[in-house]
């Protein structure tokens, strides 16, 4: 049984008036959902509750659901709309990274990889890296940063992000295209010192 043919199960299983059904989505989508609305909002409190609206709101709108996307992208749909609103309603602006230390350290402040040999110098590289990445996320417009965050963090399709964000495939390229640009733009400096005086 895939992903999504589990899914639609349990919102049978919920439309049937099975509430442990509910619970079992919740525990599966949490720390993801979580984690999108941290690159959104600063304080963890507040994305605790964020999240909590969302569950409920898709709870609510779960005889809605028809099918024809993932449960979870219409999830995150729900979630990006409701962080939306909350920032609205808040008159704040929009925060995105706060480095969310879990099992899957999937943060930009944990990059693996960008040396073999694990030297001061190499990880003071990494770390002034992975700064200037969350700063240039955290920089970007909601729309470019919301596109970026569910293509590289959450690794959803362009498909599942179009209809996430409701909005058609060409313009989630676009924007992803930009964010990478912005993105990129920042980094160019720190990677196009020259070797011997970088660090």
């Amino acid at each position: 049984m895939s992903e999504r043919e589990v899914d639609l199960a349990l919102v049978e299983r919920v439309r049937r008036g099975d509430r442990h059904a509910f619970d079992l989505l919740v525990i599966k989508y949490q720390r993801k959902i979580m984690r999108l609305l941290s690159r959104m909002i600063h304080d963890p409190a507040e994305i605790e509750d964020v999240a909590q609206e969302a569950f409920i709101k898709a709870y609510r709108a779960l005889p809605q659901f028809r099918g024809d996307s993932a449960f979870y992208t219409w999830l995150y749909r729900i979630a990006v709309n409701t962080a939306r609103n909350w920032q609205s309603a808040s008159f704040r602006r929009p925060a995105t990274v706060s480095p969310l230390e879990g099992e899957d350290g999937e943060t930009f402040d944990q990059i693996d990889g960008l040396s073999d040999h694990s030297t001061p110098e190499s990880m003071m590289a990494s770390r002034q890296i992975a700064e200037t990445v969350n700063e240039a996320i955290e920089a970007l417009p909601d729309d470019l940063r919301t596109a970026i965050v569910l293509r590289e963090i959450e690794g959803m399709s362009y498909e599942d992000i179009a209809s996430t964000m409701q909005c058609p495939i060409g313009t989630v390229r676009s924007r992803i295209f930009r964010a990478r640009e912005a993105i990129a733009s920042r980094l160019r400096p720190i990677m196009d010192q020259d070797p011997a005086h970088r660090w």
